[in-house]
């Protein structure tokens, strides 16, 4: 397995160039523009300083603006996509909290009332109100919590998009005796990443749809790569949790848990891995979904739950 390598990010930025003096041979000085240490940023929507549905135990979450899935039923579908700065989200701010400065959007955090308005309006499934950051700089953010958390968890948005960003975020994490987890939906090829895996305790994964039409109608993904880490990881002792969000007449969700059970049910034997089933709620899905995808009933869940158990998942979790 080999390393993988670094690669620019569309949600990365990198920054700086500094003065470097030089010796000439003729014992003169020159000066040089040169490659500072590249310092990463990333788009951050929002930071959970406790947390206890990230993860096991009381944890903080990082939430990263930007994703490649888009899911019909998203419940944060303003974390899909980076923020156009078309500007009608200012036009619809009751509190004057967004500005359209040099053809960017820029956000007073503390003119904002917090109304959600910007957001229900956006086209682009995006969001005025994120922040860049520097890992370092969202360590400073969760520090004083240290006494209260036992890990990190990295969600989104889909946190691999930002995967440089994470394994620099991790480090720090780790030298502050923190755990630490990835919440993804399975995109991103971990097989080929020992860096990453090296520094990240666990992956919450998504099986969102074990049949291929299926998820490409929910995501407009294949599933391909993601079983391909379901297995990988589980083999590695990496796979901390499936997550399955359990969506009557358009999902099978009972199928889906069925699949999975089948495909894990070796791995079963020699570690635990957490089953949570969720239901699906219409509290936050955009329009029309929102109005055509039903609820499951407490039965449809407890029957998901039971084939999960079947297979050998000891821990599963109905939320």
């Amino acid at each position: 397995m080999g390393l993988r390598g670094s690669k620019e990010r569309p949600y990365l930025r990198k920054e700086g160039t500094k003065p470097l003096t030089l010796n000439t041979d003729k014992g003169m000085q020159r000066t040089e523009m040169a490659e500072r240490p590249k310092v990463l940023r990333a788009a951050v929507n929002k930071i959970l300083h406790h947390s206890v549905v990230d993860g096991p135990g009381n944890r903080a979450a990082v939430f990263f603006q930007g994703c490649n899935f888009h899911c019909a039923y998203c419940h944060n579908p303003e974390t899909i996509a980076m923020c156009t700065s078309c500007g009608h989200c200012v036009e619809v701010c009751p509190a004057g909290a967004l500005t359209l400065q040099n053809g960017k959007v820029r956000w007073q955090q503390e003119l904002c009332c917090e109304c959600d308005r910007c957001i229900h309006e956006c086209a682009h499934l995006a969001s005025p109100r994120t922040k860049d950051y520097t890992a370092g700089e969202i360590m400073e953010e969760i520090r004083k919590d240290l006494p209260f958390i036992r890990g990190l968890t990295v969600s989104g948005g889909e946190c691999s998009m930002q995967r440089d960003f994470v394994v620099e975020l991790f480090r720090l994490a780790k030298a502050e005796g923190l755990s630490t987890l990835m919440d993804s939906n399975g995109s991103y090829d971990y097989s080929k990443d020992e860096e990453l895996l090296a520094v990240c305790d666990g992956v919450m994964l998504d099986i969102k749809a074990f049949d291929e039409e299926e998820h490409k109608k929910l995501t407009g993904q294949s599933r391909e790569m993601v079983l391909k880490n379901a297995v990988y990881l589980a083999g590695c002792g990496k796979l901390e949790e499936i997550r399955t969000v359990v969506v009557p007449e358009f999902l099978s969700g009972e199928e889906t848990v069925e699949k999975v059970g089948q495909m894990l049910e070796p791995y079963l034997k020699e570690q635990k891995i957490r089953y949570k089933i969720i239901a699906y709620r219409p509290f936050g899905v955009r329009v029309p979904y929102k109005e055509t995808l039903r609820s499951p009933s407490a039965e449809e869940l407890e029957r998901c739950k039971e084939i999960a158990k079947s297979y050998g998942f000891s821990e599963v979790v109905v939320i």
